[in-house]
């Protein structure tokens, strides 16, 4: 077992914990800051993917799924906070 296999081990173990916070958060921003944390641990995932299959696009695509993720969550509290 190579150590990409056993981080992606660990990241996938990490997701579901987190998955898991974001369907029972008592609150709206405990769930935003547990999809901000998924979005997180997907894009570590997507790079030690690209890593362990040697994939250059998967890193790629990681970058521009993290600039979404980000921009997103922008939105997300903006929209908490009433300034829509």
């Amino acid at each position: 077992m190579s150590v990409f296999s056993f981080a992606f081990l660990i990241l996938s173990l990490a997701i579901l914990a987190m998955s898991g916070r974001l369907i029972m958060g008592p609150t709206v921003p405990d769930r935003v800051v547990a999809l901000d944390t998924l979005n997180t641990f997907v894009v570590a995932t997507m790079v030690i993917l690209g890593a362990l299959f040697d994939s250059i696009v998967m890193v790629d695509i990681a970058i521009v799924y993290a600039a979404l993720s980000f921009v997103g969550t922008l939105f997300i509290a903006r929209y908490i906070e009433g300034g829509f």
